[in-house]
């Protein structure tokens, strides 16, 4: 049993590595043609390039793992029963629920070494890499200024900074409003501050030039004294949920967060009254997309169990139909997650959960 196990397992293995190979050899080809006009527009050195694809290919890797485990499960135990090997493993009372076993647990200890990897190495590595787009290649957002920002700072605040710098962590020409709770349209407040500064050791936001306008809602004073003003040189705001650290992590994108980074920032966005239906399903999937890993094997298994009268040309034609089924299901799942329609945990599982409920009829309706 040992022996089956180990050659079984190995061919699975050899299967697996290969697919990364190939289709990660692919997948840059294409990106590098598709890039290619960018690279000479903006003038980019050779070595950059290279530099660019060496940190892209953590993410091409975490990407093709799903992909090359059901392509393995399905060229390896199709082939077996192709070539009637199968047929003589189950001849030795060897049930299809033990064969699968080794081949499960590659899955799960892959499952989880992803889990691992998207989770904090990944992002790390994807923002050296949308570090090195924004400055060679101009994309994504412009290095060290941001212009006409608004936060929700609170339920019922906005602040708008209509310009902030990045390197002196400042802001100039700020505005923050203060809304009443239960009636959103009425203005309670405002500070006008002709530049800000973030203090590091204290944590706080400090205002310069500082015009203060309060006004009241009773309707029963005249309108000339609704409304008070006070000038101050400076005025400390305090401890806001907007700090310099969450302004650029709100041009970050999720690949770039680790998961105990973005599950922070999801947290600070809920205390600010954001609507964070995207950011839950983005997180979600995190860590739901590296365990297709497992949930491919055991869909594949059985699948391909069942002896075919075909060559490898279908096998790959199989597995590619599968995986668009997978892509589709995971795109549509999001954008019903997305819009609020789903829960976004749901959203996030449920193309797992699909190959996971496929993979049990199959299991039922195939011969053990």
């Amino acid at each position: 049993m040992r022996k089956l196990d180990r050659y079984v397992s190995w061919q699975f293995v050899k299967t697996v590595l290969f697919a990364i190979l190939a289709f990660s050899t692919i997948f840059i080809l294409v990106d590098m043609i598709e890039n290619l006009d960018d690279f000479i527009d903006q003038d980019v050195a050779p070595h950059i390039i290279g530099l660019y694809y060496v940190y892209f290919l953590p993410r091409i890797f975490s990407l093709m793992v799903p992909v090359a485990m059901l392509l393995a499960a399905l060229f390896v135990v199709g082939k077996l029963s192709n070539n009637n090997e199968f047929t003589i493993i189950k001849c030795a009372g060897v049930s299809l629920y033990r064969f699968m076993l080794p081949l499960l647990g590659i899955g799960l200890v892959v499952s989880l070494l992803m889990l691992g990897f998207d989770g904090w190495l990944v992002p790390h590595i994807n923002a050296a890499r949308l570090d090195l787009e924004r400055e060679y290649l101009k994309k994504h957002r412009e290095l060290g200024t941001r212009y006409n920002m608004f936060f929700q700072e609170s339920g019922n605040r906005i602040l708008t900074l209509e310009y902030f710098d990045e390197e002196n962590q400042s802001a100039r020409r700020v505005k923050l409003q203060q809304f009443d709770a239960q009636d959103p349209t009425v203005m309670l407040g405002r500070l006008d501050a002709a530049h800000m500064e973030w203090k590091e050791d204290s944590a706080v936001w400090v205002m310069y030039d500082v015009v203060q306008r309060r006004f009241s809602t009773d309707s029963t004073l005249p309108v000339q004294t609704r409304e008070r003003v006070t000038d101050f040189d400076s005025l400390s705001l305090g401890r806001l949920v907007i700090t310099p650290d969450i302004i650029l992590r709100m041009q970050q994108k999720p690949e770039e967060m680790g998961l105990e980074d973005f599950r922070d920032y999801i947290g600070r966005q809920r205390r600010a009254g954001s609507d964070i239906a995207r950011l839950l399903v983005d997180y979600h999937g995190k860590i739901a997309f590296p365990f297709a890993s497992i949930i491919v094997v055991f869909f594949g298994v059985p699948f391909a169990s069942v002896k075919r009268r075909s060559g490898l040309a279908v096998q790959f034609g199989i597995s590619i139909f599968l995986l668009f089924i997978y892509m589709v299901s995971q795109k549509l799942s999001q954008i019903f997650g997305y819009n609020g329609n789903i829960h976004p945990l749901l959203a996030a599982w449920m193309p797992n959960l699909l190959f996971f409920l496929a993979g049990c009829v199959i299991m039922f309706r195939v011969q053990k």
